[in-house]
């Protein structure tokens, strides 16, 4: 069994020599990373210091699926079982193919 070392190097964003830290900050709901050498990264935060003096800090805003309701789910069984009578290939959990939706609502409608 052969060993690997895999290093590392960083490369400071803003000069193209060498960096020490990867700095990581957000802004207007982006976030964002930079490597920096040591006299960047503190040049970087003196330029922020009055701004956090004065901010505060706000919770993380976070994307949640809605969940799925009592009807969604009926409809997703009612489609599975049709699709099963006609002889068209469903998976039991998952997405429905969207050819066999349109298949069912095509149906439905007559």
């Amino acid at each position: 069994m052969m060993a690997q070392k895999v290093t590392v190097a960083l490369e400071d964003d803003l000069t193209g020599g060498p960096a020490d830290e990867t700095v990581r900050f957000a802004f207007e709901g982006t976030d964002y990373e930079i490597d920096l050498n040591k006299k960047n990264a503190r040049a970087f935060r003196k330029l922020l210091a009055p701004y956090l003096e004065h901010a505060r800090k706000a919770g993380r805003v976070s994307v949640h699926r809605r969940g799925r309701t009592a009807a969604s789910r009926q409809r997703s069984d009612d489609i599975r079982a049709w699709a099963k009578q006609h002889g068209l290939a469903v998976r039991e959990r998952g997405r429905i193919p969207a050819s066999v939706v349109e298949q069912y609502q095509a149906a439905s409608e007559r």
